[in-house]
């Protein structure tokens, strides 16, 4: 996929894909959005001490690499299973100025480098399964705490937002999981309570009003 690394306004990068016209991240702030989204409206509110996570769209890694950071800080045990069709080649992750802003480069490289299909330890704290699927194809026995719901945009990605996906994703979260993400778009809301999901409107992150968070009950 043809990218171009573009600076966001809390100073970290996303990348332009020109093709579908779609930043990886909020251009008012790719660390801000994920840390709001992802980690205060999902990580942090689990009290467990040991989490497993599923990420639709690995993308920059950026996600993995916060939830690791929380991981290894907070000492709760992470296992991340992250679904990615289109990795990045390495070149394009090592222009990413993440560790620049958070320390930990060894830990960040090793999240892109590290093998596919197997379960790999980050950390002791963090211990990463990468899958090269698109959603749609994938199918697990296992069951997450928290789902980091982060494809692109209903109107880049349209096949990923539909009620069957939120069904899918329903079926593999257990009692009070958490799947969050940054859309609010009125149809994906419908979707997911259609799909069984308690879903509730959050602010949402710098330049955007809203974020959908739904639990499982």
């Amino acid at each position: 996929m043809k990218t171009e690394l573009v600076t966001t306004q809390d100073g970290s990068h996303t990348l332009f894909a020109p093709d579908l016209k779609e930043h990886f991240h909020s251009i008012n702030g790719a660390v801000g959005e994920s840390m709001h989204v992802f980690i205060g409206a999902g990580f942090n509110e689990l009290s467990k001490k040991e989490i497993r996570i599923l990420e639709v769209g690995l993308g920059t890694g950026l996600n993995a690499f916060l939830a690791f950071q929380q991981a290894k800080n907070r000492e709760i045990l992470v296992h991340y299973t992250a679904l990615e069709l289109y990795p990045l080649d390495l070149h394009k992750v090592e222009k990413l100025n993440y560790t620049d802003m958070l320390g930990f480069d060894e830990y960040f490289t090793f999240i892109h480098k590290c093998g596919w299909e197997r379960e790999v330890k980050i950390h002791d704290q963090f211990y990463l399964t990468k899958h090269k699927v698109d959603l749609l194809e994938y199918y697990t026995d296992e069951s997450f705490d928290l789902i980091f719901f982060d494809a692109f945009a209903p109107e880049v990605q349209p096949e990923l937002w539909t009620l069957d996906v939120f069904i899918k994703l329903a079926n593999v979260m257990s009692e009070g999981s958490i799947l969050t993400t940054y859309s609010a778009k009125g149809e994906v809301r419908r979707a997911m309570e259609s799909a069984g999901l308690n879903v509730e409107r959050l602010q949402g992150p710098p330049g955007k009003r809203e974020m959908l968070r739904a639990i499982k009950s």
